[in-house]
């Protein structure tokens, strides 16, 4: 490699630091829920990068919050075990037995890999579920349809993740959390991390898709929708552009939003460094929220 490629290299990093430096002054000692779930996860490099630009995050003086999901691992999970995994409108069935492997899973397994991962490439990360400290009290999610132990956030009590900001770690939390009758139930995640961010006074509140973010063709990447605010996004799902499950990852950013969420992004998780890309640059990449 000739001196000139490698000055070249060193020019294109100290400009790629350089415009980052307005963003981490902007969003210095501010919290980014972050909900991280679909390939991101299951690819062992795209997990690895993405948890790489989380512990790069919390070193530059964010505070980022972890809500994650599982679906994959536990439908995986239920095979194993003999049980047939069933979906209503997107959403998993969940009776007694499912729950217990969704407890599993998601607490018991998958939690512990992401705080695992985060120490090992440098964070402080503590593992959370909703039902530590009483941080999420949840109820049964009605509808049409009885779906078991699906559950909705009733109450946030945030108390125990802004204890575990103001001491520099790293909070996991998975969407398991009880309702005060001691029933256990299954939060979708996208939905509790709308919750969250709004609880914890969020300046962003980030979501990791299988897709670009919201477009008006879901089958033609150029009809991407770069910003909506939260009236454009209710007139979409009224309308049926955004179906099945974009719709609870756009209705928690709205309704993060309009409780005070600066801004909401869906971004695609299987890109490279996109949190850092969306967070810490002028490229700006998915669908952004506002209220």
């Amino acid at each position: 490699m000739s001196d000139h490629t490698i000055s070249e290299q060193l020019r294109t990093r100290a400009e790629t630091l350089a415009e980052a430096l307005p963003y981490l002054q902007q969003f210095s000692g501010a919290t980014v829920v972050i909900k991280y779930g679909g390939a991101a996860m299951l690819d062992a490099g795209l997990k690895e990068g993405v948890l790489r630009d989380v512990v790069l995050l919390s070193l530059v003086g964010l505070h980022p919050v972890l809500v994650h999901g599982g679906g994959p691992e536990i439908s995986g999970m239920m095979k194993r075990l003999g049980l047939e995994p069933t979906f209503i409108g997107g959403l998993r069935v969940t009776d007694a037995a499912t729950m217990e492997v969704v407890e599993m899973v998601l607490v018991g397994r998958t939690n512990r890999e992401i705080v695992g991962t985060l120490n090992r490439l440098g964070a402080r990360a503590v593992g959370l579920s909703g039902k530590d400290a009483g941080l999420i009290t949840a109820g049964k999610l009605q509808g049409e349809v009885d779906l078991g132990q699906v559950g909705e956030v009733t109450d946030i009590q945030p108390e125990i993740v802004h204890t575990l900001i103001r001491e520099h770690y790293v909070p996991v939390i998975a969407p398991v959390a009880a309702g005060n009758d001691g029933t256990t139930y299954n939060i979708n995640a996208d939905t509790v991390a709308g919750r969250l961010a709004a609880a914890l006074g969020a300046r962003k509140l980030v979501l990791l898709s299988d897709v670009r973010g919201v477009m008006t063709d879901k089958a033609d990447e150029s009809t991407l929708v770069s910003a909506l605010d939260a009236k454009q996004a209710e007139a979409m799902i009224a309308a049926g552009t955004i179906e099945s499950g974009m719709i609870p990852k756009v209705e928690a950013c709205i309704g993060a939003v309009r409780a005070g969420v600066e801004k909401c992004h869906v971004i695609d998780g299987r890109l490279p460094h996109a949190l850092l890309m969306e967070i810490l640059t002028d490229v700006g990449i998915g669908t952004m929220i506002t209220a």
